[in-house]
C-alpha cells in the first residue's frame, strides 16, 4: 500500500511540472504511431509486461487526458491509449503481436549473421565473446531495424487479413444471391402449382362433359353426312346410267 502511495505521489509532481507545451508534443507522438503497434502507442519495448503497460497507459493518459491537455486531438489520442492497452491486456492479441515480434527478430538475426560471415574480425569477435550477439539486439540500431520490420510484418498480416475479409464477404453475398435466386424459383413453382390446383375443378369438368358428349357434334359444328352402306347379302341389278 505504501509503495502505490509513493508512486501516486510521484506522478502527481510529475504532472504538476509537465508544461503544457510538452503534453501537445506527447499527443503528437500518439497521433504519428504505426496503427497496428499498441507497443508504440505506449512508447514501451517488445519485452514489456502486461504489468509495465497498465502502468505506462496510467501515465501517459493523465498527460493527454482531454481535461488537462488543450491540443484539439487530446481525445483522440486518450482513446488510442486506451485501445493500446486494451491489446496488450488481451492474452490472444498480446501472443499474436509478440509472435510478430519474433518473426521479425528471427529474419534480422538471419541476415545479420550471414553479413558476419564476410566480415572476418567480426565473426573472430563473435565466437570469443559469447554475449556479441545479445548485445547486438539490444543496440539501438537494432531495435530500430526490429521496430521497422515489425512494422512490415504487422502490415502485411493485416492487407491478408482484409483480403480474406473480402473474399469472405464477397462469397457471402454470391451464396446470399443463389438463396434468393432459389426462393424466386421456389415461389414461381409454388404459384404455378396453385394456379394449376386452382384450374383443377374446371378441368375435370370440362372433362366429364367430354367423355358425355362422346362424339357428338359441338355447337355450331357442321359434320359431313354419313355414307349409306350396302348389304353385301343383297342382290341388285345395276342400273344403267343415263346419257345425255
Amino acid at each position: 500500500m505504501g509503495e502505490t502511495t509513493d508512486e501516486d505521489l510521484l506522478l502527481k509532481n510529475f504532472l504538476a511540472e509537465v508544461s503544457e507545451v510538452e503534453r501537445e508534443n506527447e499527443v503528437a507522438r500518439i497521433l504519428s504511431c504505426f496503427k497496428l503497434n499498441p507497443f508504440e502507442f505506449l512508447n514501451l519495448p517488445f519485452d514489456s509486461s502486461p504489468e509495465d503497460a497498465k502502468k505506462q497507459y496510467r501515465k501517459l493518459s493523465l498527460l493527454v487526458h482531454p481535461d488537462k491537455c488543450k491540443h484539439p486531438q487530446a481525445k483522440e489520442a486518450f482513446g488510442a491509449l486506451a485501445k493500446a492497452q486494451q491489446l496488450l491486456l488481451d492474452a490472444q492479441e498480446r501472443d499474436y503481436l509478440l509472435s510478430q515480434v519474433t518473426a521479425a527478430k528471427e529474419e534480422l538475426l538471419a541476415k545479420w549473421r550471414k553479413q558476419l560471415k564476410k566480415d572476418t574480425a567480426s565473426k573472430i569477435k563473435s565466437l570469443v565473446d559469447e554475449k556479441f550477439e545479445e548485445q547486438h539486439e539490444r543496440s539501438d540500431e537494432f531495435q530500430q531495424q526490429l521496430k521497422l520490420k515489425v512494422r512490415e510484418l504487422l502490415t502485411e498480416q493485416e492487407w491478408r487479413r482484409r483480403k480474406m475479409a473480402m473474399r469472405i464477404s464477397e462469397e457471402e453475398g454470391r451464396l446470399k444471391k443463389d438463396e434468393e435466386e432459389q426462393k424466386e424459383l421456389w415461389k414461381k413453382k409454388r404459384e404455378h402449382e396453385e394456379q394449376w390446383e386452382g384450374t383443377r375443378e374446371q378441368r375435370v369438368s370440362s372433362w366429364r362433359d367430354f367423355m358425355k358428349s362422346g362424339k357428338k357434334a359441338k355447337k355450331g359444328e357442321i359434320r359431313p353426312p354419313k355414307l349409306k352402306t350396302e348389304d353385301p347379302n343383297k342382290s341388285y341389278v345395276q342400273r344403267p346410267v343415263k346419257r345425255g
